[in-house]
């Protein structure tokens, strides 16, 4: 007869409870510390680990320089493409304009607002930008009316244009400005005279400073004055009267381009004078 025989089952002590588990965490806290304290552990405890880790972390400052050079290279890249568009649209308005001013021959009414997109453009994005319109105008002049007309905005507009906007740029007085501008737009307009005085074969100058002597003697003639005035004398006059008309028309630009561009929203960097500054405040 079989007998089954019956071992004794081990006593297994219960699991703790709840309230006991929070004494022993109470009794022995996790340490709190910072993501970098932490890494560091890590890293301490385990090699392999420490190694992996390093790697993510230089991995992430990798990926981060990187993006922040991609956008700041996008950025520039932005910033010149918007700067060649601008002034190409300010050389293709100031050509156009120059070229139905000369077909229709009203350019003595608007040539106040011939040199005003290369100042603008000089304001917007500095002198080079400025020199860029300018050589784009006096390019797309060539194309569509010929070498003449081209030397013709670049000695009596372009030049003007140019050295206004670098004056505005650099923060110049105004009155500085406005003698430098002045001295410019002469030499430009004695360039224009030679210039036309080589394309049609006879000298200019010569005849302008002719007439001059033959209206004083007549002057002076008519006033009882028995006297010629010599040809220094009337290359004298003759550089005063320029250096005079030129003065001017520069000072007229300054005021229609200041009320302008101030206008526009765009705050040229010249010092204006008092009197301007508050007839615009108003």
């Amino acid at each position: 007869m079989l007998r089954l025989r019956l071992h004794p089952c081990p006593n297994f002590s219960p699991p703790p409870s709840h309230s006991a588990l929070r004494r022993h965490l109470a009794a022995s806290p996790l340490p709190k510390l910072p993501f970098p304290s932490a890494v560091a552990a890590l890293r301490v405890r385990n090699p392999p680990l420490r190694l992996s880790v390093g790697r993510a972390v230089s991995g992430e400052r990798r990926l981060g320089v990187d993006e922040d050079e991609e956008e700041e290279d996008l950025g520039k890249a932005l910033a010149k493409t918007r700067q060649l568009v601008e002034c190409a649209m300010f050389a293709s308005v100031a050509g156009l304009a120059y070229f139905l001013s000369n077909s229709l021959a009203i350019e003595n009414y608007f040539s106040c607002f011939f040199p005003l997109p290369i100042v603008i453009s000089s304001l917007r994005w500095g002198l080079a930008a400025g020199r860029k319109t300018m050589v784009a105008t006096v390019l797309l002049l060539f194309t569509l009316s010929g070498p003449v007309k081209a030397s013709t905005y670049l000695l009596m507009h372009g030049v003007v244009g140019l050295a206004m906007g670098t004056m505005w740029r650099l923060e110049t007085n105004w009155i500085v400005s406005i003698i430098l501008c002045s001295i410019i737009r002469a030499v430009g307009a004695c360039g224009y005279v030679f210039v036309s005085s080589f394309l049609i074969r006879e000298n200019i100058l010569q005849l302008i400073t002719v007439n001059i002597h033959a209206s004083l003697t007549f002057i002076l003639a008519a006033a009882g004055v028995n006297a010629i005035p010599s040809m220094d004398a009337v290359y004298v006059i003759f550089g005063t009267l320029l250096l005079l008309n030129c003065a001017f028309f520069v000072f007229i630009l300054h005021i229609i381009y200041t009320i302008f561009l101030t206008k526009l929203g765009i705050k040229p960097s010249v010092r204006l004078p008092r009197w301007l500054d508050k007839a615009i405040l108003r």
